[in-house]
């Protein structure tokens, strides 16, 4: 159990005791004070008190929470890292956004690396950090104004066993869809008044091919008029079991540029546990099926699925290799609440994670693939991270936006979550709509206006 004289710090400590198995039984207590430019970490533990001081000058009491959280966290880990002899890949970093921490130190004019060393990233990451940075730079852009437009089709086949969104087998859930399209279109509709420049569109799930050919073309019409300037224009096709060469069609006669093909594994023992019901050749022949629409594609692997061996792993990232998508996501396994898999086991194992990763990211740097967007969640296996490789000029601008907070995200749909930047991006408000569809059917007109204001209404 632990225990803090500061209520603000708690749950960011908690975060940082929840990276070292049985730390939670253990009883901590730590007190904070700032004093004279001084924090002072003191973390009780066995019996003894680790005492950590750090110099740092604030400016204003935003600034004050900040570096409070940083070093509370920083002591927190040295001590835990010390009892248990784990060295973290991202050391005392908990946020979900290390390039962010890293672009406000170069922007504050200061290289990021020192900082990184001293919150404990291993040099790989910290090297991984620099690359990514560099591979953004084609599409990187902070600039008033800009905005990413996200339509949620929250729809699906059926669930996979570590999935945590609000879905459910479109067989169960296909009773609302003329109702919920009608409301996409209204959504969509309102949307054009409240966006100055777009930067890209992104159709996700869910599934989004797991939609009718005829449906799917409902909801890319109702787009087509925000798209004035011709931008990135990406549909989540999703799972292989779902494509048809009628949604392809659709897809290039409304301007789609790239698709995502949702490999996770090119293993079918994999496949089968994780509650597909495709397999490899599935996935071998939707590349195939999409060759000849020049559709730029993402494809995604998942590192530490259950039961799945590193070479099993290591031939994934071969395989997908291969097929030569412009971008290949390899993420680590994440348990989330409302996920089957969290259900069903407390704690991830690492096993030979680390070695799957380091395979990835040898693998696709010399197939040419050099990353781009980097994102980290709670729960993930090894405390490790999720990473976005992409082939030179083949970045995702709506990846990157969203990864950075660099632009203004206007969602729509069930479990959409629209986000507003003030004052170059130094505050976010966000909009959520509710998750399960039939509450966000009652309330689709109450949505069109709560987004309406915070978008600032017509222009």
């Amino acid at each position: 159990m632990l225990t803090c004289n500061e209520e603000f710090l708690q749950p960011e400590l908690m975060d940082v005791v929840r990276l070292f198995e049985g730390a939670q039984e253990l009883p901590i207590a730590q007190t904070m004070r700032y004093e004279s430019g001084v924090f002072e970490n003191t973390v009780a533990l066995d019996g003894q008190a680790h005492v950590f001081r750090d110099e740092a000058v604030c400016a204003d009491a935003l600034q004050y929470k900040s570096l409070a959280k940083r070093y509370a966290k920083l002591a927190l880990y040295h001590v835990l890292s010390e009892r248990t002899g784990i060295r973290l890949p991202w050391g005392a970093l908990t946020g979900i956004r290390p390039t962010r921490l890293a672009y406000q130190e170069l922007e504050a004019g200061r290289p990021f690396e020192p900082l990184f060393e001293r919150m404990c990233v291993a040099p790989d990451n910290i090297a991984l950090t620099r690359r990514v940075i560099e591979g953004q730079r084609p599409v990187y852009e902070r600039r008033e104004g800009n905005c990413d437009v996200f339509v949620s089709l929250p729809f699906c086949p059926t669930k996979c066993e570590y999935c945590s969104f609000i879905t459910a087998p479109i067989a169960a859930t296909r009773k609302y869809l003329p109702e919920y399209l009608a409301a996409l279109r209204q959504e969509l509709a309102a949307a054009g008044a409240l966006i100055e420049n777009l930067r890209s569109v992104y159709v996700g799930g869910g599934t989004p091919f797991a939609l009718e050919a005829e449906e799917l073309a409902e909801v890319l019409a109702a787009i087509a008029p925000l798209r004035k300037n011709g931008c990135e224009y990406t549909v989540e096709a999703g799972r292989p079991d779902t494509f048809t060469r009628e949604k392809l069609e659709v897809c290039r006669e409304h301007g789609v540029t790239r698709i995502c093909i949702n490999a996770q594994s090119f293993s079918d023992a994999t496949l089968a546990r994780i509650g597909r019901k495709h397999t490899a050749q599935d996935v071998r022949d939707a590349f195939a099926l999409a060759a000849p629409y020049g559709f730029a594609i993402n494809c995604d692997l998942i590192a530490g699925l259950t039961g799945e061996s590193f070479e099993e792993f290591c031939a994934s990232v071969d395989e997908a290799i291969a097929l030569s998508p412009e971008n290949i996501t390899v993420h680590t396994l994440c348990l989330k609440t409302g996920a089957r898999l969290k259900e069903e086991t407390s704690r991830l194992h690492e096993g030979r994670l680390a070695d799957m990763i380091a395979y990835s990211r040898a693998a696709l740097t010399a197939a040419g693939y050099e990353p781009y967007y980097l994102y980290r969640q709670k729960y993930m296996a090894g405390a490790h991270e999720n990473v976005g490789w992409a082939k030179p000029g083949t970045a995702c601008v709506y990846n990157v936006d969203v990864m950075e907070e660099i632009a203004d995200n206007l969602a729509v749909g069930a479990n959409a979550v629209s986000k507003k930047l003030f004052a170059g991006g130094k505050r976010i408000e966000r909009h959520g709509s509710p998750k399960d569809i039939p509450t966000y059917l009652a309330k689709a007109g109450q949505l069109i206006a709560e987004r309406a204001a915070l978008f600032g209404g017509q222009r």
